[in-house]
């Protein structure tokens, strides 16, 4: 997952709300968003290289989604990035208590951003920084360095999330995903992965032969525990391959 704006709105009538683009290479065998049957209540798209996930969703108003951190001098972890995601959903442990044990065992995994909600709070943890954080009511974006990092495309879509709150509908957030739009070079950050690369990355929606945007999905939380989550799954050159839509209870 590459790209992630929401927004946090406790006391709200939709407190969680997530639009997010998860960029990998075509190639990396994928399960679509699906509840997972080895894990009763749990929602989410599965990497089947790892078995992990990138983003999803359980019962009890459990959330989770990871986005790595984009340094070509970062060592790769012992641990597959993807297991945070789905040992938090799988789990009970509260945001605060997930984050709390996970902080000292970041090394065992390449860098990542982990979003975590339990509900009543919802956390965030930068590998690189180690120090977790339950965060106040606002609206954020997560790309692949820290937390609101002003990358163009990041800057681009959390405003486009943020015009949306007073009336928020999955189509248009999806449409907002689907920006395939790039900055000007100038305005493109420097990762240390070469200026084409950075080109290919720079947009919201990413497309190429062999690496892009995957899956583009949509979660609306509202107060009484009910959530609407659809998933858009693609293809090389962006090629669209399907659509899941989840509408699910408190419980389930």
């Amino acid at each position: 997952m590459c790209l992630i704006v929401f927004a946090w709105q406790p006391g709200q009538a939709l407190p969680l709300i997530v639009a997010a683009n998860r960029d990998e290479f075509y190639a990396r065998p994928t399960q679509p968003l699906a509840a997972w049957h080895d894990a009763p209540g749990v929602h989410a798209g599965r990497d089947l290289q790892a078995g992990g996930s990138w983003l999803g969703v359980a019962a009890g108003g459990r959330f989770a989604a990871l986005t790595n951190i984009r340094n070509p001098d970062l060592t790769t972890g012992l641990r597959s990035r993807g297991e945070l995601v789905a040992g938090f959903l799988r789990g009970q442990l509260s945001a605060a208590q997930y984050l709390d044990a996970l902080a000292p065992r970041v090394g065992e995994y390449a860098g990542f951003n982990l979003l975590v909600g339990d509900g009543l709070h919802l956390g965030y943890l930068n590998a690189l920084q180690a120090q977790p954080r339950l965060l106040e009511p606002g609206v954020y974006g997560l790309s692949n360095a820290a937390l609101d990092t002003p990358w163009p495309k990041l800057h681009k879509a959390r405003e486009g999330l943020r015009a949306e709150l007073s009336a928020p509908h999955a189509d248009r957030l999806l449409a907002l995903l689907g920006d395939d739009q790039r900055p000007a070079d100038s305005a493109l950050p420097d990762t240390g992965v070469g200026r084409e690369t950075e080109r290919l990355l720079s947009s919201v929606f990413i497309a190429s032969p062999h690496y892009g945007t995957r899956a583009s999905t949509v979660l609306l939380c509202d107060a009484q525990g009910n959530r609407q989550l659809i998933e858009r799954s693609f293809g090389p050159h962006g090629g669209h391959l399907g659509e899941v839509a989840l509408a699910l209870g408190p419980g389930a």
